[in-house]
């Protein structure tokens, strides 16, 4: 696997390494020696370096994802033919994927990493469940590290009674990577929990001591949750009946919606300063032209998703039609719109326009202490 990985995969995982071992890693054969003297390599911290985009087909069951590394400007082509299951990813946690098999209706989880292509099954649920929503909480000063503490909040969906027939489940869960378990930590309110049903997308965002989640379902809705107090809100949404598309990020350690209509524009707005006031404020709006390339012309943003992190925001739909993606440029001090073609041709042959649900993260060919428990 070493020998044959691409000379700018290897030269991103380089990048996490300290000047000395850098240095050892030059001398291990020709191969190392040129990547290291091509791509100039030093190292740099991990949360100043672009992520890449990592996309797995949403309606083609084959194990593969699709890989962008955004400092060469290029696609590969990555196997997973090494999971049991056809998965779809959950979010990025570090170096690390959150899968979950979509061979099965119960929430289970995956955590892997396609590079060394090592995974691990996380421990089941106290209570199984049916499509709930899934919230991640970074942890301590190794978050942008390639091995960070996590916990993992489970809420909503739908479970068994023990008469027979399913309940909204409005029993709260959270694993934590240090132990290794899942605990249940309270409850919440079940008009909560149906709203946090079937529909709801997998995006969440955590700033300030709360998770967020946004509803799928029109009209849109905001659910937060206060990590510290075990309490519940529900936020509104800017033009929540209108919007085709809706989804948070977080942006600078804020909380941001962004959402489109039908023949108009897709905007960027942030939640205000302590987020009680439920006041949305429009900060940006997606270039036209760049919205028509990424609707191929058809003035919509139904099918647009979006995937966030480390400086980046980048809206997307099919493999092959490509990406728009607004990020910060930390010399000039400001965020820029840009465009990334699509996956077209990876080895000379040509990769079918599918459907596809992307996370950026940082790669990293480190065997994790974490997949090996």
């Amino acid at each position: 696997m070493w020998s044959n990985l691409h000379l700018d995969v290897l030269a991103n995982i380089f990048s996490f390494l300290s000047p000395d071992s850098l240095a050892r890693a030059k001398s291990v054969c020709s191969h190392w020696h040129t990547c290291a003297k091509l791509y100039h390599l030093h190292s740099v911290s991990q949360h100043r370096r672009p992520a890449w985009f990592l996309a797995l087909p949403t309606r083609n069951r084959g194990l593969c994802c699709y890989v962008h590394n955004p400092v060469a400007d290029k696609w590969h082509v990555l196997s997973l033919d090494f999971l049991p299951d056809p998965v779809r990813p959950v979010s990025s946690i570090g170096s690390f994927l959150l899968l979950r098999p979509i061979n099965s209706t119960i929430l289970q989880l995956v955590l892997c990493n396609p590079f060394t292509r090592q995974f691990r099954y996380l421990p089941l649920l106290n209570i199984s469940r049916t499509n709930p929503a899934v919230g991640i909480v970074m942890e301590g000063p190794a978050q942008h590290g390639p091995f960070p503490n996590f916990r993992i909040y489970v809420a909503g969906g739908m479970s068994d009674e023990p008469g027979g027939g399913a309940t909204y489940e409005s029993m709260v869960e959270m694993y934590d990577s240090r132990h290794d378990t899942w605990q249940i930590i309270g409850s919440m309110p079940v008009e909560f929990a149906v709203r946090l049903t079937v529909w709801t997308p997998n995006e969440s965002v955590c700033t300030g001591g709360m998770l967020y989640w946004i509803t799928s379902a029109r009209a849109y809705s905001v659910m937060g949750f206060n990590i510290e107090s075990n309490t519940w809100r529900e936020l509104s949404v800017p033009m929540a009946d209108r919007l085709e598309f809706a989804t948070l990020v977080s942006r600078n350690q804020k909380v941001t919606l962004i959402g489109g209509t039908c023949g108009g524009d897709a905007c960027v707005w942030e939640l205000s300063e302590g987020g009680d006031d439920d006041i949305w404020c429009l900060i940006e709006k997606v270039p036209i032209e760049m919205g028509m390339r990424l609707s191929g012309g058809k003035a919509s943003w139904g099918g647009t998703k979006c995937a966030a992190g480390n400086g980046a925001i980048c809206l997307y739909r099919e493999v092959g039609l490509g990406m728009i993606i607004w990020r910060e440029d930390e010399d000039k001090r400001k965020w820029e719109w840009v465009w990334v073609g699509g996956c077209c041709f990876t080895g000379g042959k040509q990769v079918q326009n599918v459907p596809v649900r992307g996370v950026l993260l940082h790669p990293s060919l480190a065997c994790a202490c974490i997949l090996n428990k």
